[in-house]
């Protein structure tokens, strides 16, 4: 059995939910199950049609001026945007995994844009493992200052 590649993700939104809300932002890295980084990746997600920024997410992007400019760069559409990411996932090695903190939107998000953008869900399997997850967050890896900030107090 081929071995199991994990990966993490960390996004960024307009708001709680997929369809009323755009995904922006997501980066996403690969390791193995020792926790070496095999690589990452991040693509700028242009926004819905007919979505909107929900009033909380508005707070917190207003704090956060130029990461939201910097989401905004070279941003590609949804379906190419997901595409470009599905083909990252596939050329890792082995099984892919997702692994997923049920506290976080990610999985709602990702699971929802690739199946709208791609048709379908790349990873043979999901899991929860808090500790893997924390172990593997690609917090360090996202381009927005907030986030590297964050990752170096938190």
């Amino acid at each position: 059995m081929p071995p199991e590649t994990y990966v993490t993700t960390h996004i960024h939104t307009e708001g709680p939910i997929p369809g009323p809300h755009s995904l922006l932002t997501v980066t996403a890295a690969a390791h193995t199950a020792a926790g070496d980084l095999i690589g990452s990746t991040t693509v700028n997600v242009r926004e819905l049609p007919g979505a909107t920024l929900h009033p909380v997410a508005l707070q917190q992007w207003r704090r956060r001026a130029e990461d939201w400019l910097s989401s905004r760069r070279a941003s590609r559409p949804p379906a190419p945007a997901m595409t470009a990411l599905t083909r990252w996932i596939d050329d890792l090695p082995g099984r892919k995994v997702f692994v997923a903190d049920t506290a976080e939107p990610d999985y709602l998000f990702l699971y929802w844009y690739l199946q709208r953008f791609t048709g379908r869900w790349p990873f043979t399997r999901t899991t929860t493992e808090a500790g893997l997850h924390a172990r593997l967050t690609p917090t360090e890896l996202c381009p927005l200052t907030g986030c590297r900030s964050l990752a170096r107090t938190g």
